[in-house]
């Protein structure tokens, strides 16, 4: 019999036959849903962790051994790391892109490496039926039951927690009950860690006039105990890629770890957004995105070195399209590929280096090289002659280029409206 203190929901087709996955972090929520899947229905249950940044290797042990405790017939762990930079992070460095011009989307590409592996699993096992722990207060459910939906459209989703509003005491309460006691204390910051970076959420977070204390961040030095020196940096670029850090040719992963380390010994990365939710609401996040806030801006600076205005100019609405469609469960669109190929055509000439000062909280660009540079002083300095026309060829120009401008002064004046 179903706990009396739970309200009811009808959930997809589970009975005892049912092959159940649950995407399972250990956490209160997703414990919750092994145990009254066992309990209630009776079920075969396979647990999946995908680990997309933010478990060590003692965690993913611990949550081995709950999802055994808990009645899990087995339990996956997946390195999804990997595929959240090749597949999303890759797309949002070539497109520098921060939501709402501050936000590096540290979470929404993580959803969907973790819904689409679970999804993987479920059609491995036969699974009929897959559980995630989400409310309904988020993007996070949306966001799995779009991918799943995409991927594996023959299985269904349920979200226990949203849709029997399940409140954390009572979560704690049937895992007592069951002999399973947890820790049910709401705590200050909601604390969401991956390879893009951190995120932090309470308190201060939900008003938009306050913001976190320095005792809120978890990762970075407080910019203002700081080395006061600063530290310099050189990333190379290939492609549109970071590849080198101080001329030491690194993989994706390694590099990722080794630019966030300095930049948060230096207090680089911290920030808030503020902006629109998929429900339609508003929402508000802090975020430590320490290697973002130093490869975005370098990548940025080498693009302006080595592509046209006209580049420049219709890659950044693209590429805002690009996060605004990651962000709100619409990866698996097919104008999604269609930006990839152009961003990918865009950064043939993205090559070089860029030197970086961090210094207390503050990645600054203080110079940048490439091949490719347009940038040529041999030819034109701003200001200065040039090889390239002389003074009477400018003066042509300038003629020729008001033409539109005074004709529609003339009409202007003509009709009667400035």
């Amino acid at each position: 019999m179903a706990d009396p203190a739970l309200t009811p929901a009808v959930p997809p087709p589970i009975d005892a036959d049912t092959h159940v996955v649950v995407a399972f972090s250990g956490g209160l929520d997703t414990s919750f849903a092994v145990l009254y899947l066992r309990q209630e229905f009776g079920c075969t249950v396979t647990t999946v962790t995908v680990d997309t940044g933010g478990f060590d290797a003692a965690e993913t042990k611990q949550i081995a051994a709950r999802s055994a405790e808990l009645g899990a017939v087995a339990h996956r762990f997946v390195d999804g790391r990997r595929a959240v930079y090749d597949e999303h992070l890759s797309w949002l460095i070539r497109g520098n892109i921060l939501r709402g011009g501050v936000y590096p989307l540290c979470v929404g590409a993580e959803r969907v490496v973790q819904a689409r592996d679970v999804a993987r699993v479920a059609g491995e096992i036969g699974a009929s039926c897959i559980v995630h722990g989400s409310t309904g207060a988020g993007n996070d459910q949306v966001r799995f039951e779009v991918a799943i939906a995409a991927l594996a459209p023959d299985i269904a989703t349920w979200a226990p927690i949203r849709d029997m509003n399940v409140r954390r005491v009572q979560s704690a309460a049937y895992l007592a009950g069951h002999g399973f006691p947890v820790d049910a204390s709401v705590k200050d910051y909601s604390i969401n860690a991956g390879l893009w970076g951190v995120t932090i959420g309470g308190k201060e977070t939900h008003d938009p006039w306050m913001y976190p204390p320095p005792a809120a961040w978890p990762t970075t030095v407080d910019p203002a105990s700081a080395p006061a020196d600063g530290a310099s940096v050189v990333l190379g670029f290939h492609e549109g890629l970071p590849v080198s850090l101080d001329g030491e040719a690194l993989e994706p992963l390694d590099l990722l770890e080794r630019v966030r380390g300095v930049a948060a010994a230096h207090g680089v990365g911290r920030g808030i957004h503020l902006g629109d939710t998929i429900l339609g609401i508003k929402g508000r996040i802090a975020f430590e995105a320490c290697a973002a806030a130093v490869i975005v801006p370098a990548h940025r600076e080498l693009e302006k070195l080595v592509l046209s205005s006209a580049q420049l100019f219709h890659k950044q609405h693209l590429a805002d399209l690009y996060g605004a469609y990651l962000h709100e469960a619409r990866h698996f669109d097919p104008l999604m590929r269609d930006i990839e190929a152009f961003l990918a055509s865009s950064q043939r000439r993205v090559t070089g280096e860029v030197r970086l000062s961090l210094r207390q909280g503050v990645a600054t660009v203080q110079g940048v090289r490439s091949r490719f540079s347009m940038l040529a002083p041999e030819l034109a300095r701003y200001g200065e002659e040039n090889a390239l026309w002389n003074g009477r060829d400018a003066e042509g120009f300038s003629t020729i280029y008001a033409t539109q401008q005074l004709l529609a002064g003339l009409a202007g004046r003509r009709g009667g409206v400035q």
